[in-house]
C-alpha cells in the first residue's frame, strides 16, 4: 500500500484510518521552538509574580514582628517605670521631705547598689550614645563591656554580663503595687513579726516562689527589709536576722494601718541572646528569706537592638524644697549625675518622666530596602546606622510618666 506524506490519503485506505493518522502527526521544529518561547515567557512571569509576592510577604511579616516586639517591650518598660517611687501610700519624694527621712532600710551602709531603695530610678548612659550621636548597629551583636556615665557598679555589671555596647541601662526600685494589710504585729520593735491573711499569700508573692525582700509601709514611714523566716501557711513574716539585715527597725508600725509589699529591684538592658541577635532583658535581684542576694535574668523580648533613655526632671531641683510637678527639661543620665545643683540621689528623685527609644529588628531577613541617606532611623535624639542585612528595622518612642512622682503626690 502506497503511503502519502503528512497524512494524505492513500489509495484504497479507509477514510477513518486516514483521519486518525492525520491526528497523530508531530510538530515541526519551528512550531516547537515557538511553543518553548511562549512557555518560557509565561514561566518567567509566574516566577516574577511569585518572587514579588514572597518578598511582600517577608516584608509584611518582618514589619509585624518588629512592631509586635516593640509593643511588648514598651508594655514591660512602661509598667515598671510607672512604679518608680512607690512606697506605700506616700512616695519617696514625700518621705524625703521628712527629717529624718520616712524611707529607711535595714541594709548595710554604704548601700549595695542593688538594694539602694532611696534611689528609685537611675539610668546609666552608654558611652558615645547621647542625642546627636550616630550609632553603628552590627548585624551579629556580641556581649561587650563598654563604658557608662555614671559608671556601672560592679554588682550591676555582673548581673548584666551579656549587655551590648551603645545601649543605655535602667535601674528601678520600688514596692510592688499590690500589698496585703498587716493584721497583727508581735516580737520586738527591732525584730518585728508581721501577721497577714494567709489566703492572700499569692497577692504578696505575685508569682515568685519564696520572696525574701519586703517593705512595710503606712502613711508616715516605710521600711524595706529582708525576712528571716516566712510562714505563708500561718500568714507570718519575721524581720531581722537575715543575711542582708544589718540595721534594726527604727520605726514602729500599727496593725490595721500598715501594708506589706514585696520589694522590687530590677534592671532593664539590651543584651546578646546567644542566637546571633539582641533582646531586651530584665534582671531581678532576689533573696530567699534569710539567704544571700542573687539575681534572676529574664529574656523579655527578642529583636530589641538598642535602648535609649532621656529623663524629664522637675523644674525645682533643690532637695530642700518640694517639687513643683512641672517637667521642663529632658536630660541624659550623665547630666543628672554630674549636676551639682542636685547631687547624689536628689537629682534622680526629681525625675518625673522617662522618654524611651527602642530600635527593633525582625528576627529573619525580610527583604527590607537599604536605608537612604537623610532618612535614617532615629530615637531619643540618636541616629542609627544599620547594616544592610535585609532585616526590617524600625524605631519606637514613648514618654512614660512616673505617677508616684508627678505633682509631689
Amino acid at each position: 500500500m502506497e503511503r502519502s506524506r503528512r497524512g494524505d490519503p492513500v489509495r484504497g485506505e479507509d477514510p477513518a484510518v486516514t483521519a486518525w493518522r492525520a491526528r497523530q502527526a508531530g510538530l515541526s521544529l519551528v512550531e516547537l521552538m515557538v511553543a518553548l518561547v511562549i512557555g518560557t515567557i509565561l514561566m518567567l512571569g509566574v516566577v516574577q509574580v511569585f518572587g514579588a509576592s514572597r518578598a511582600s510577604y517577608q516584608l509584611s511579616e518582618g514589619m509585624s514582628r518588629a512592631q509586635e516586639n516593640a509593643r511588648f517591650a514598651m508594655d514591660f518598660l512602661q509598667r515598671d517605670i510607672r512604679m518608680a517611687g512607690h512606697f506605700g501610700c506616700v512616695n519617696d519624694q514625700a518621705h524625703a521631705q521628712n527629717t529624718p527621712s520616712g524611707l529607711r532600710t535595714t541594709f548595710a551602709a554604704p548601700l549595695d547598689p542593688r538594694l539602694d531603695f532611696g534611689m528609685s530610678i537611675q539610668g546609666f548612659e552608654a558611652a558615645n550614645s547621647g542625642p546627636g550621636v550616630t550609632l553603628q548597629i552590627v548585624e551579629d551583636p556580641v556581649a561587650g563591656a563598654g563604658g557608662f556615665n555614671p559608671a556601672l557598679p560592679a554588682e550591676l555589671a555582673a548581673a548584666t554580663s551579656n549587655r551590648i555596647q551603645g545601649s543605655d541601662i535602667l535601674a528601678l526600685r520600688f514596692l510592688a503595687p499590690e500589698g496585703v494589710p498587716v493584721t497583727a504585729i508581735a516580737g520586738s520593735v527591732t525584730e518585728p513579726r508581721f501577721g497577714f491573711d494567709a489566703s492572700r499569700w499569692d497577692v504578696l508573692r505575685s508569682g515568685t516562689d519564696m520572696p525574701g525582700l519586703y517593705g512595710v509601709a503606712d502613711c508616715l514611714h516605710a521600711v524595706v527589709f529582708q525576712a528571716s523566716t516566712v510562714d505563708h501557711a500561718a500568714g507570718s513574716i519575721v524581720a531581722g536576722g537575715g543575711a542582708l539585715n544589718v540595721n534594726d527597725f527604727v520605726n514602729g508600725f500599727t496593725d490595721g494601718q500598715s501594708y506589706l509589699h514585696r520589694a522590687e529591684s530590677i534592671v532593664y538592658y539590651v543584651g546578646a541572646n546567644g542566637r546571633g541577635g539582641a533582646s531586651l532583658y530584665r534582671t531581678r535581684f532576689t533573696a530567699e528569706p534569710g539567704g544571700s542576694l542573687g539575681f534572676d535574668r529574664q529574656e523579655m523580648v527578642e529583636g530589641v537592638e538598642n535602648l535609649q533613655l532621656l529623663f524629664g526632671q522637675d523644674r525645682e531641683l533643690d532637695p530642700a524644697r518640694p517639687p513643683t510637678g512641672y517637667i521642663d527639661r529632658h536630660r541624659v543620665a550623665a547630666d543628672i549625675h554630674t549636676d551639682a545643683t542636685a547631687p547624689g540621689s536628689a537629682g534622680w528623685r526629681r525625675v518625673g518622666t522617662v522618654q524611651v527609644g527602642l530600635l527593633t529588628a525582625s528576627p529573619e531577613r525580610a527583604a527590607a530596602p537599604a536605608a537612604v541617606t537623610g532618612n535614617e532611623l532615629r530615637a531619643a535624639g540618636v541616629t542609627y546606622n544599620v547594616p544592610g542585612d535585609g532585616r526590617y528595622r524600625a524605631t519606637y518612642q514613648t514618654t512614660v510618666a512616673l505617677r508616684n512622682r508627678l505633682y509631689g503626690n
